[in-house]
């Protein structure tokens, strides 16, 4: 493969830099991470590159994607960084990753829940509590419906265009995922409003550090 015949996302592409200010903002200098549902590899190999620290675990169910992944990691230079693309299902439980059981400070997840049967988000939920460290975050990214937060007309064209093309699939209802998660033994810790009407959700056993008082001495 050569670059020019790969498959390629133009939303990976646009919004790759915004996640990953995110990512930087919300990580530390270093560490391992899982992304599930890696598609053509856009963003891992923009995330490696840009974080040097980590080193990823790319996944994909579409062999054709994973084998894309491959070649842009290989022609970025980034095999030291980022592990060959492994196949996951994440409906199947448990994943394959999970014996011997490797733990993951970060699992990093775009763009699937609405493009996939419901299935999925029990799925993803309950394999990130299974192959996350003590600490460690699932983030996910893409449009969710919200209680109470008005839907953006783009949003609702692209939901009804999802369920048109297939009745499992369709943008999710954020309380909806919270309860999958909970059920899992994670919470939403924190929500980040994103470009073109996306949130990126990080999810973790526990909720955030309360932030100490400051002193008085």
């Amino acid at each position: 493969m050569t670059g020019d015949n790969l498959p390629f996302s133009p939303a990976a592409e646009r919004n790759k830099q915004a996640i990953l200010e995110r990512l930087q903002a919300l990580l530390p200098a270093q560490g391992s991470a899982l992304e599930v549902a890696s598609g053509p590899g856009q963003h891992v190999v923009w995330f490696a590159e840009h974080m040097p620290g980590w080193h990823w675990q790319p996944t994909e169910n579409d062999l054709a994607l994973a084998a894309a992944v491959d070649a842009r990691v290989q022609m970025a230079g980034l095999q030291k960084q980022v592990r060959l693309a492994h196949a996951l299902d994440v409906i199947h439980s448990p994943w394959p990753l999970v014996t011997p059981q490797p733990f993951f400070d970060t699992i990093f997840c775009a763009n699937l829940l609405h493009i996939a049967p419901w299935a999925a988000c029990t799925g993803l939920m309950q394999g990130a509590a299974q192959c996350l460290t003590t600490h460690g975050l699932l983030i996910t990214y893409g449009p969710y419906l919200e209680q109470d937060v008005p839907t953006s007309p783009g949003n609702l064209s692209f939901d009804a265009s999802l369920r048109a093309s297939d009745p499992e699939w369709g943008l999710r209802r954020l309380d909806a995922v919270a309860q999958q998660a909970q059920a899992a033994g994670l919470q939403l810790r924190e929500r980040h409003a994103m470009p073109a009407n996306n949130l990126l959700l990080v999810w973790a056993r526990e909720p955030a550090p309360a932030q100490s008082a400051p002193s008085t001495n």
